[in-house]
Formats: structure tokens, C-alpha cells, sequence
């Protein structure tokens, strides 16, 4: 029998734990020295599915200057309401039950699952726990606030650290549940 797929969130964030400031921006990831694509390609090749929400989506797609960067993965974009216009590819805008929806993908055959962000849509998941894996590469800048990556929760979850990489400045932190 094959593995049951995983649910992971690859993700950086500051040294104080947030994953942008408060107004979206990540100009003070790109400024930190990292050492090749900081795993990005390996991690790559272990998922067909990525889940992000409607912020997350419309952010990617500005800094994309409106090309879709997840061509070929089966991706849904959590929101409250569908664009007028479609993005094309294999797109698809829900609003569904987390766990439902969770219990949907991992019960047909693929690989992981990635859970891109934001913030919010990962508290969803992670107050359902569903969150299999996370992939955290720590940048050593200190942003004093904006949007923290682990909402406040009465939940909590146990997790044991498989891995430490360091790309560059980066601390890379890989755990697994428990």
C-alpha cells in the first residue's frame, strides 16, 4: 500500500515569526543570503498540489505579473468569492470545510500536498490538525511586527524535529507530527 499523502507547509519567516509585514511585503526575505534555491526544487518534486488562500494567490500573482508559477500542480485557492477573470491551468477557487477538503485530497492518489499560506488558511488547518509536516526557513531579520505565521490557538500540537539545513543565513527546520 502506498503512503497516505501528506499535508506540508513550506514556508519562511522572520527571526520574531512572521512570514510578511503588514502590508504583504517579503522585501526583507529577498535581502537575506541564501545558498542556492534553499531546497525549493527537491521539495518541488514531492508535491502535485498546492493550497493557498485568496491574499496568498492574489499576492503570487502580482509578483508574478499575472503568470500563474504553479503550472502543472492540481492547486485550489481558498476564498470567499470567485475572480471574474480565470487564471487558466488547473485552478480551482473553493470554499469548503478544511477537514472535508483535506480528507478529499488525501484520500485520492498523488503526492503532498503543499500549503503555501497565508497565515490564516494555515491556522484553519492547523486548529483541525491536519498539518502532516513543517518546512520553516528562519531568516535572521527581526521585522518587529506584521503577520505572525501561527495565528493565537487554543490547540496545541506536538511535533519532532527530523531535520536542520542552513542555506546561507537561512536555518532551515524540518518536523514531522508526532
Amino acid at each position: 500500500m502506498a503512503d497516505e499523502r501528506k499535508i506540508v507547509c513550506y514556508i519562511a519567516e522572520s527571526l520574531d515569526g512572521y512570514i510578511a509585514t503588514e502590508d504583504d511585503s517579503l522585501d526583507w526575505l529577498f535581502k537575506v543570503e541564501g545558498e542556492g534555491d534553499a531546497g525549493y526544487a527537491e521539495f518541488m518534486e514531492t508535491i502535485d498540489t498546492v493550497v493557498m488562500g485568496r491574499r496568498t494567490y492574489d499576492w503570487v500573482m502580482d509578483m508574478e505579473k499575472g503568470e500563474y508559477p504553479y503550472e502543472g500542480l492540481k492547486s485550489y485557492i481558498y476564498s470567499r468569492s470567485v475572480p471574474d477573470k480565470s487564471a487558466g491551468g488547473d485552478i480551482e477557487f473553493i470554499d469548503m470545510d478544511i477537514p472535508a477538503f483535506a480528507d478529499m485530497l488525501k484520500s485520492t492518489p498523488g503526492k503532498n500536498i503543499w500549503i503555501i499560506g497565508g497565515s490564516e488558511l494555515l491556522a484553519g488547518f492547523m486548529d483541525a490538525g491536519l498539518i502532516d509536516e513543517f518546512v520553516i526557513s528562519i531568516a535572521p531579520v527581526v521585522i518587529g511586527r506584521g503577520i505572525p505565521l501561527f495565528q493565537k490557538s487554543d490547540l496545541m500540537t506536538e511535533y519532532r524535529l527530523k531535520e536542520v539545513k542552513r542555506y546561507g543565513e537561512f536555518a532551515q527546520l524540518h518536523y514531522i507530527s508526532k
